[in-house]
């Protein structure tokens, strides 16, 4: 029974965290997300598929890694604030993802989740 309500208290937290991120990060870009997406805007998919991706590879390690709940939320906003970090050191290197450019949106997909992957490494100390 223990395993089971460790299980829905670490997914439960998992998809709120994982919507958060969501959430902060489409704020913080200088277009609508969701509306790019909504209008077929496959740049705009692909860089918040990556971002996505970016933050759930950590998210993942902390779950496994840590030793408690709290400690895998502190983690989770950790490597959260370093994709977010990201996203804005890189953003002037990749413009037009508004536009529909689809080079630029490759490249920051791949620095998100390359970043998230050394994220998730990191976690497992």
């Amino acid at each position: 029974m223990d395993a089971i309500v460790a299980f829905i208290s670490y997914f439960a937290a998992a998809i709120v965290l994982l919507t958060v991120f969501m959430f902060i990060y489409a704020k913080i870009t200088p277009y609508d997300e969701f509306a790019e997406i909504a209008n077929n805007n496959i740049a705009a998919a692909i860089t918040f598929g990556g971002a996505i991706l970016g933050f759930t590879l950590p998210l993942a390690s902390a779950i496994f890694f840590t030793h408690d709940l709290i400690e895998m939320v502190i983690w989770a906003a950790i490597t959260g604030v370093v994709q977010l970090i990201v996203f804005r050191l890189l953003r002037r290197f990749v413009p037009d993802i508004e536009a529909g450019h689809i080079a630029p949106a490759i490249l920051l997909f791949t620095i998100s989740v390359a970043i998230g992957i050394l994220n998730a490494i990191c976690i497992s100390y």
